[in-house]
């Protein structure tokens, strides 16, 4: 039982600096399931997590053209995954003019 309550607390993760993660519809982009509609999800080290804290339509229109729905944005978040979910503390759209160039 030990080995169990080691192994859950493995998952959870705190962000308390500033990190850029990818953000977007979990169901539209990202391929999660949920049976409640759209909701804003985020892919941290290459694993999605809905999220808590914020709500999709917090951000403008999700099905607009540059919409959650429609796209895949990138975001400054602090916060933490806990039971699977990531509970955002601070979220903030990284304006695309900001984002470095490739």
């Amino acid at each position: 039982m030990l080995f169990l309550a080691l192994g859950a607390n493995a998952q959870d993760k705190k962000i308390t600096k500033p990190q850029v993660v990818e953000a977007s519809c979990g169901q539209c982009n990202f391929g999660m399931k949920d049976k409640k509609g759209c909701n804003l999800a985020v892919k941290i080290d290459g694993k999605n997590y809905f999220v808590d804290g914020t709500n999709i339509d917090d951000h403008g229109d999700s099905h607009g053209k540059d919409g959650f729905c429609s796209v895949i944005r990138k975001a400054e978040v602090t916060g933490e995954v806990k039971n699977n979910r990531f509970v955002a503390r601070t979220f903030k759209l990284v304006p695309e003019k900001e984002l470095p160039k490739k």
